[in-house]
Parts: C-alpha cells; structure tokens; sequence
C-alpha cells in the first residue's frame, strides 16, 4: 500500500553555519526529506564558502531560503545581495531555492538557460492576515505560476478552521505542484493532510518549542503522532473537536489503533470555534466521524441528522458517524457507554465486558455525585442498566432536584450524602471534577461515608488513583477508575468509526503511558 508522497521539510534556522549543520543531521535523524536553510538567520553570512560547506555537509536535499523582513523574515540587507546568494546557490548545487513572489519574475528571468536539471525554483507568497476567498487564491496561484515557477508555495493565516478548505480545494485543483499551508493552531491540519490533498511538501520543527511559523507541529509527532507516510488520497478522517484541545491524547490513541488494524484512517486535533459551521464545511464523506469535546457537546446535538435515544435524553452528543451511504450525521453518547461498562466489569471483577447476559447493575441502587453533563450521562445509562433508583447529589440542590426527577430517582444535597446510609449492594458514583489535578488533596465525600458502598466509580481519571478511590479502597470497597472510563469509550468510538473490534490491550498499553 503506497504511502503519500509528499515530503517532510525542517526549517534550519540556527545563527551559525555550523550549528546549522548540526541541526540538519538531527533533521535526517528525525526523518525528515529535505531541509530548509533560512539563510536570513545566519549572524555572519559568507556566501561563497558558506554555501559550499552547506550543500556539501547536508545529508538530506536542501532547499534554500533567504527571507527578507518585508516577508516576515530576518534579512534586512541589500536585494542585489540576496538575489545573488540564491543565484549562487543554485548554480553550487542546491535542490531548491524559494524566492518571493514580488521579486519571481525578475530571479527566474535571471537563471533561465542556466537551471541544473535537477533544481526547481519554488515561488512563494506569505499571508499574515488571513486566508483569502477560492477565487483570490486561484487567481494567485495562476501569476505566480506566470512567472515560470517549477512549485508554488502559498502560506496563509487561518483565523477559523474552516478556512483550510480553501487551501486544501487550491492544492486538489492545481496544475503546478503547490504547497498550500496555513498557520496559526487553527490551520494544524493543512500540515497532516497536504498528504491527502496532493500538497508538495509540508514542514515541521526539530523541537516542540522552536517554531519558523505560529502552529508549525514537531516533526516527530507528524510522522509518528498522525502517521504522515501512511496517509494517501483516499484515506479516511477523523478527528476530536474542542476548544482548547492540544492537550488531547486521542490521536495518539486512535492513529495507533489504526495503524495496528491496517485500517486506512487518520485521528487529528480539530480547535474548533463553531461546531455548525465545521460540519457544514467539511461535509464530504472522506471526513467520517469525530469524537466531540467540551464545549461542543450540547451544540452537537443540534447539527446531527440522526440523534440516539440516549444521547438525545442526555441532551450531550460526544461521537458523530457520518453515514457513507447517504452523508448524515448521526450523534450517539458514548461517555454513558464508557462509564457504565466500566462498573459493569468491576461489579462482575473483570475486564472482560459481555461474557454475562443482563447488566449487575439491574435491581441496584445507584447514587451519582454531580448533575452536570456527566452525571446526567451516568444517571440515564444507571437507569436503563435497570438501577432501581438513582439518587442524584449536587452542591446545587435544584439541579440535583431536576435530574433525579427526569430518571425518576430522588435528590440529596451533599451534606444529606455524608449520612446517608446505603443498602447493600450500592453503587457511588463522582461525576464531578473533585480531586482532579492541581487539586488530588480534595474529596467530594470524606472516607466515613465510603464504608457501606460496594463499588465507588471516579469519573475523573487524572490522577488515576484519586483521594477518593484511595480512601474508598482503604475501607474495603471495590474501586473503578476513570481511566476505565476512557478506556471503554474510546472502544465503542474505534468500532463505530472503522467497524472493527479495538485493540483493547494496544489501548490499554497507550492509555497508561499518556497518564
């Protein structure tokens, strides 16, 4: 199965020749193609003897940029001299040289008949504004495909998401190769998926801290994060939507998962400021599901053709499948799955989830702390396990009030909760955000009330072992924690997103060593 064929550029952008040369065998190490030297970052720039060591030290093709201030670059100097270094360049041997689009005509005119065979002349336009409409853009590859360039090069801003598809439709359309990126974190996925698009290159920093442009990835986490050589034209995507969501380690996760099943698909962050507009934007059926973050879950139901049951009484969608026979969107809930599931297999003691018929938690009573988004997941996915009650505790009373009255359950404050005595068999459950990191010292109920439970759920998974199930342990109680949780949902999303069994113990194994 033939990979992408577009190629992994580092920028070189040290202060000295020889630290650039160092850099470039950290690129070739890293795995990159080519490398870009930025010669404008150079403190002392001897060009003659400066080039030649360069070319001749680089193991990897080079591709020489030499970016005036008026370009967002460092060099400040003369144009002749400048336009003479890239000249010089070239004719010493380099694979690329890029040269602005307001000074192409002229640079290109001035090599013709001179061009080595192997040598292509990138032409390139920066936009630190914005992303400019279809038309602008087309327009603006056509004059710089005029002035003889061999490769276009547009960079853009993207101030929302959506503004990639521009970028992505240029790239798709173009006849000249084009490399089409956009900056900034909204503009992640023009990097990743330039693969799929047919884009000429894309390029990635040596270092998570040292960017050439605002949003530019570490190499390391495009090649192994999103798997970059594994995607091609008609690979499927996927992606979570939140905002913030770099912190997410589902793409590791999932494009694991992926990759151990030989399934076509690639899992990308996707900060999203407007859950609607995305969806409309995206809506071909090669973008094939998303997991949904906060603060887009209550909005995700409104933009789902096809909304389950569950999700729907929840009132919160975190999965959308779109459809490939007829592209409609259809919202499910998996958060309640992942939860319960979780209990489930800890009330039976094991991980092994199905191997009985009917739920143990049927005929139970349940008892949920918190009535926000989760312990409303878990309350509805309690009650249709067949709980016979659910008890619902919140600092607010009156929300406690309403959600116990939609399942049918009661309501307690948390204070009633530190003196209420459960029958045997009784499950609790923390759907609030207590004890997650900074704040591991606090508890939602102190450890006196922990003793006549049976099983104590934590919904929050960071840290794993948090006060609560510590001390819930400590009084003889079985404990499940969120990481199961997350574990169990994120199976039931892999299956719905490729229609194969998870790797459960891949999963597992990732899911430790990101906590």
């Amino acid at each position: 199965m033939m990979g992408t064929s577009t190629l992994v550029c580092a920028p070189i952008m040290a202060e000295t020749v020889r630290k650039m040369v160092s850099d470039m065998g950290k690129a070739t190490a890293l795995g990159a193609d080519l490398v870009e030297i930025r010669l404008d970052y150079l403190k002392v720039f001897n060009s003659n003897e400066d080039l030649k060591t360069l070319i001749k030290e680089s193991p990897l093709p080079t591709l020489f940029t030499y970016r005036p201030k008026w370009q967002g670059g460092q060099y400040d100097g003369d144009e002749k001299h400048r336009l003479d270094a890239l000249r010089l360049a070239m004719e010493l041997g380099a694979d690329y040289v890029d040269v602005e689009f307001q000074v192409a005509h002229e640079f290109i005119d001035s090599i013709y008949g001179k061009k080595p065979d192997k040598f292509k002349a990138i032409v390139s336009s920066h936009n630190y504004q914005d992303t400019p409409s279809v038309e602008d853009l087309r327009d603006l590859v056509a004059r710089m495909q005029a002035t003889g360039a061999d490769i276009v090069s547009i960079t853009t801003t993207a101030l929302d998401i959506t503004d990639v598809a521009r970028i992505f439709q240029i790239t798709v359309h173009s006849q000249v190769p084009v490399i089409g990126l956009a900056m900034g974190e909204r503009g992640l996925i023009s990097r990743i998926l330039c693969a799929k698009f047919g884009g000429y290159l894309t390029s990635g920093t040596l270092d998570s801290g040292i960017v050439s442009v605002p949003g530019e990835p570490a190499i390391k986490d495009i090649l192994h994060v999103y798997n970059f050589r594994l995607i091609r034209p008609g690979t499927k995507l996927f992606g979570v939507i939140g905002k913030p969501i770099s912190h997410s380690k589902s793409p590791l996760l999932y494009n694991e998962g992926f990759k151990s099943v030989g399934f076509d698909g690639v899992y990308l962050h996707l900060l999203v400021d407007d859950i609607a507009n995305f969806l409309r934007t995206y809506s071909s059926t090669d973008f094939s599901g998303f997991s949904v973050g906060i603060p887009h879950k209550e909005a995700a139901v409104k933009c789902c053709d096809e909304v389950d049951p569950v999700a729907k009484s929840i009132g919160a969608v975190n999965c959308i499948v779109r459809r490939p026979t007829d592209g409609k969107l259809f919202g499910l809930n998996t958060d309640y799955f992942g939860s319960i599931s979780a209990i489930e297999d800890g009330l039976r003691g094991s991980h092994d989830r199905g191997n009985t018929t009917g739920s143990p938690l049927a005929g139970r009573l349940f008892v949920v702390m918190g009535a926000g988004g989760a312990g409303k997941a878990l309350a509805y996915g309690a009650k249709q396990k067949g709980a016979r009650i659910v008890i619902i505790a919140d600092r607010e009373y009156d929300r406690a009030r309403k959600l116990a009255d939609e399942v049918g359950g009661d309501a307690l404050s948390f204070a009633e909760l530190e003196n209420f005595h459960p029958e045997d068999g009784t499950v609790l459950a923390n759907a609030t955000p207590v004890g997650m990191q900074p704040n591991i010292d606090e508890t939602p109920i102190p450890k006196h009330a922990l003793r006549s439970y049976s099983l104590v759920f934590d919904a929050v998974y960071n840290p794993k072992m948090t006060r609560l199930l510590s001390e819930a342990a400590e009084s003889g109680v079985t404990v499940v924690s969120g990481v199961e949780m997350l574990i169990g949902q994120a199976y039931e999303q892999f299956e719905r997103f490729t229609g194969l069994p998870a790797p459960k113990e891949l999963f597992r194994k990732v899911m430790e060593n990101c906590l």
